[in-house]
């Protein structure tokens, strides 16, 4: 963890390619309003330890809802247009000079996604990411409210970098990681809320989540963000009571897949580490892996059976 440091600052001032990124953790309630003002009262810490681009745990307005497949859950889904968390937002993001990828459930007439909308260092919307693997079992049925997202993998050109975001189960593929970075992705961040399994209480996912995303740090070289909530939640399903136990765990990886900050499965927290995107970039450059690449020999990524001949 890197604490505020007035030095720092002198630096990114001369010129210096240098941006501080920073992971927020806390447990929600499932009142819209506290953890909006849990997530303000941590991005305002994040700032006063120097952080640039901030990044709050995914659907972090409630509780998971998708432990269960209940319609009225549909009512916590608002437009994108005029939405009232990702506008206070705005209105934070420019009062502290910081980038905020902001996490939502959309509704867009007859479709639902979960979203996220980047709100850049002046206030002004970037534009909207929409989740594309949507995960569906126990605990995580969330194929039941959300549409495959129809965007693609999209880079954003923030004040401080261009990011890449995706969202929690997006995390495991390396195709969605490679995508953003081909396009020029400097960073990437991952919202997350991922925890126990209310089918299996033995499995423990946390060790095996962590190490897929510091590959995707490695083999692209860049620095990976993520956040997940903390927190037991349990769910009225249609089956009885359902409880996940989230396991915190937000973390920071530097370029080569290292781990630079973590926080705890319990705490609240607010993760920062600086990183020198020129000094990473002259890395990437230099190791191979984006010119050794042979796109000519990927095209069974292009199909699910892994045939040679896509249809």
């Amino acid at each position: 963890m890197f604490e505020h440091n007035p030095h720092r600052e002198k630096k990114m001032e001369k010129g210096k390619r240098e941006v501080v990124v920073s992971a927020l953790q806390f447990a929600c309630t499932d009142d819209v309003a506290t953890n909006v003002a849990t997530a303000e009262r941590l991005v305002r810490a994040a700032h006063a330890k120097g952080a640039n681009i901030i990044l709050i745990q995914e659907l972090f307005e409630g509780h998971y809802f998708c432990q269960a497949q209940r319609e009225d859950f549909f009512q916590r889904a608002k437009p994108y247009k005029d939405h009232p968390t990702i506008l206070r937002m705005q209105i934070l993001a420019k009062e502290l000079g910081v980038v905020i990828p902001v996490s939502f459930f959309e509704e867009a007439n007859n479709a639902h996604y979960n979203s996220v909308a980047i709100i850049d260092a002046d206030g002004a919307d970037l534009g909207l990411y929409r989740k594309s693997h949507i995960p569906d079992g126990p605990g995580y049925q969330e194929k039941f409210y959300f549409n495959p997202g129809d965007t693609g993998f999209k880079v954003f050109k923030t004040k401080f970098a261009t990011i890449g975001v995706a969202i929690c189960w997006d995390q495991w593929f390396p195709e969605a990681a490679r995508c953003l970075v081909l396009q020029g992705a400097e960073i990437l961040f991952y919202p997350t809320a991922i925890g126990s399994e209310p089918q299996d209480g033995g499995l423990d996912s946390r060790d095996h989540w962590r190490r897929v995303m510091q590959g995707h740090a490695g083999a692209n070289v860049v620095p990976v963000v993520t956040s997940n909530r903390i927190g037991k939640e349990i769910i009225e399903t249609e089956h009885g009571k359902s409880e996940v136990t989230f396991y915190g765990n937000s973390f920071i990886a530097g370029p080569t897949g290292e781990i630079v900050a973590t926080a705890n499965d319990k705490e609240e927290a607010v993760l920062v580490a600086q990183f020198d995107l020129d000094k990473i970039k002259w890395k990437r450059h230099s190791w191979g892996v984006f010119r050794d690449r042979r796109p000519d020999l990927y095209k069974v990524l292009l199909t699910s059976d892994g045939s040679n001949s896509p249809l």
